[in-house]
C-alpha cells in the first residue's frame, strides 16, 4: 500500500497473488466494506494462475477512519491459501466465521443506530442481523448478530474495546453485552406477495425505480451502454462498457460476471471529468472460449444492466397503521451480501431527523435468487409527517437511494 502524502491525493492499494475465480469481486467488496471509493481507476491483469491488479483510492467520507494495517492483513488473507505467503507468516486462510450477539440497552435518541452503525463499521464488524425495538418508557433494546473483521472478538481485550468505545461515544447510560451465537442462522423475511412482487420486479423501466419515477438527477445514473467486440483478440471477447459512476460499481459489475461464471483476464477501469466511467474487459467463458453466441451476448448484457443500474430496491409501505422502508440487494452466488446497506440507510434516516421505531435484516428468495431485506419500521412525526404525505415519503425514498449511491458519501 501506498497511502497518500496529503489531502486530495489518491491512496494506491496493489495486490499481486495467485488467481483464483472471482478474486476481484472479492477485493473490491472488502475496500467497498472499509468505506472507500475507488477514483480515478482500477487495473486487472492474470495469466489464470497470477494477478496483478491496482485500485486508486480515498475514504468517501472525512468521517471514516480507514485502518490501513486492517485492510492489508483482510487482502493478503484473500490471497489463495495453495500458495505460501513466505514474508507473512501470519496471514493464513480464514475459516468459517464465527458469530456473535452484541446486546445493547439504551435511551432513545434520534439518529441512536446510525451511531453504533458507524461504530461498529470503524471497528470492521459486520452486521449479519439486527433486531431493534423500542419499549413503552423511552428505551432501546439494540441485538446485532454480527461477525469480526479481524477475527478477535473471543478474547477479552477485543469485546473490552468495542463495549468501551460505544459507552464512550454514546454515554454511560448505555449497556453492552457480547454473547457467542453458536448456530446463528441468518433470519428469512416474508413480505406480502404484491409487495414482493414489485420490490423484485425483473425488469423496471429506464426511468422508474421499484419505488417509483426517478428525479431528474437520478434519470442520469439510469444510462449505460454495453458493447462486446470479438475482432480485436483471438482468445478473448472485450466488453465495452460506459456509464455513469456511482457507490460499488466496480464490485457490482464484478459480482455479476462472477456469478455468470465469466473469466475476466484483463481489465481497465478510469473515469473522466464528467463522472462517467469507462471500462474495457477482456472476458472468456468458464471453458475458455469466447463470448460469440448472440444470445449469450443478449443475456449478460442484460443482466448487466440490471444489476448496474438496480443494484439496489428502494420502497416506502404502510405496515398496518405505520410507516414501513424497505431496502432490498441481490446476494452473492456466494451468500455475500452487500457492504454498508445498513449504514447508509441510518445515515439518510439520521440526516433527515427520521426516528426509526424497530429495525430487521432478513433474506428472501425471489426472482430465482436470494435477496437481503432490510425492514425499518420508522416515527411518524409532527415535524416529518409519513402518513399522510406523499412529499415526504417520496424524499425518503430519494434520500436513502442517493446516499446508497453515493450522493452523500
Amino acid at each position: 500500500m501506498e497511502l497518500a502524502a496529503g489531502d486530495g491525493e489518491d491512496n494506491v492499494v496493489t495486490v499481486n497473488c495467485p488467481d483464483q475465480a472471482g478474486l476481484g469481486c472479492d477485493l473490491c467488496r472488502t475496500i467497498l466494506e472499509f468505506g472507500l471509493r475507488i477514483t480515478r481507476g482500477a487495473d486487472v491483469s492474470t495469466d489464470g494462475q497470477w494477478c496483478y491488479v491496482i485500485f486508486w483510492v480515498v475514504p468517501r467520507s472525512p468521517s471514516i477512519n480507514v485502518r490501513w494495517g486492517s485492510l492489508k492483513n483482510r487482502l493478503m488473507a484473500m490471497c489463495p491459501s495453495s500458495y505460501a505467503i513466505p514474508f507473512y507468516p501470519e496471514i493464513t486462510e480464514p475459516g468459517p466465521p464465527q458469530f456473535y450477539l452484541l446486546k445493547l440497552f439504551s435511551t432513545d435518541r434520534r439518529g441512536l443506530l446510525h451511531d453504533v452503525t458507524h461504530i461498529l463499521s470503524e471497528l470492521e464488524f459486520i452486521i449479519q442481523r439486527v433486531k431493534v425495538s423500542t419499549t413503552p418508557d423511552g428505551r432501546v433494546v439494540n441485538l446485532f448478530f454480527i461477525t469480526d473483521g479481524m477475527e478477535l472478538l473471543h478474547t477479552k481485550e477485543r469485546q473490552e474495546e468495542i463495549c468501551s468505545m460505544l459507552i464512550a461515544t454514546l454515554g454511560p447510560s448505555l449497556t453492552c453485552e457480547i454473547l457467542s451465537a453458536e448456530g446463528f442462522q441468518q433470519g428469512f423475511s416474508s413480505l406480502p406477495p404484491t409487495i414482493s412482487e414489485e420490490l423484485f420486479r425483473l425488469e423496471l423501466d429506464e426511468c422508474e425505480s421499484s419505488s417509483g419515477p426517478l428525479c431528474a438527477e437520478m434519470k442520469k445514473v439510469q444510462k449505460a451502454t454495453i458493447n462486446f467486440d470479438n475482432t480485436l483478440s483471438p482468445a478473448h471477447t472485450l466488453l465495452q462498457i460506459l456509464c455513469v459512476d456511482q457507490k460499488g460499481l466496480l464490485y457490482d459489475m464484478l459480482r455479476t460476471l462472477k456469478d455468470c461464471n465469466i473469466k475476466v483476464t484483463y481489465g481497465r477501469f478510469w473515469s473522466d471529468k464528467k463522472g462517467f466511467r469507462e471500462v474495457d474487459l477482456f472476458i472468456k467463458q468458464a471453458d475458455g472460449k469466447k463470448v460469440i453466441d448472440p444470445e449469450k451476448q443478449d443475456a449478460l448484457r442484460s443482466r448487466m444492466r440490471s444489476e448496474m443500474l438496480h443494484p439496489l430496491r428502494v420502497m416506502i409501505v404502510n405496515r398496518g397503521p405505520d410507516t414501513e422502508l424497505l431496502v432490498a440487494n441481490p446476494v452473492e452466488l456466494a451468500g455475500k451480501g452487500r457492504p454498508r446497506v445498513f449504514y447508509d440507510a441510518t445515515l439518510a434516516l439520521k440526516a433527515l431527523g427520521i426516528c426509526i421505531f424497530s429495525a430487521e435484516i432478513g433474506r428472501q428468495a425471489a426472482s430465482e435468487r436470494q435477496w437481503e431485506v432490510y425492514r425499518f419500521l420508522l416515527d411518524d412525526s409532527k415535524e416529518f409527517p409519513l402518513s399522510n404525505s406523499l412529499t415526504n415519503r417520496n424524499r425518503v425514498v430519494d434520500r436513502v437511494r442517493k446516499t446508497l449511491m453515493g450522493c452523500y458519501n
